[in-house]
């Protein structure tokens, strides 16, 4: 049960290190005019797709190091 919450709690922060981190593309110089949900969606999206990658990379490392130690 804590590798669950430890497993969220790492992909929540890595969401919030990827909202961070999107904000320093200038977004809307992609974005077609009126279409701004569907850039909010792919903003979402995007954001969503990094932490998922940052999370299982800190957790195969985190892996790596627990079970080296053992």
């Amino acid at each position: 049960m804590l590798e669950f919450y430890l497993r969220v709690a790492i992909y929540f922060f890595c969401f919030l290190l990827a909202l961070i981190g999107m904000n320093a593309l200038d977004f809307n110089r992609f974005i077609k005019q009126g279409k701004v949900v569907q850039a909010q969606i792919l903003y979402f999206v995007i954001c969503c797709a990094l932490a998922y990658l940052m999370g299982n990379f800190l957790m195969a490392l985190i892996y790596h190091f627990y079970k080296g130690s053992l």
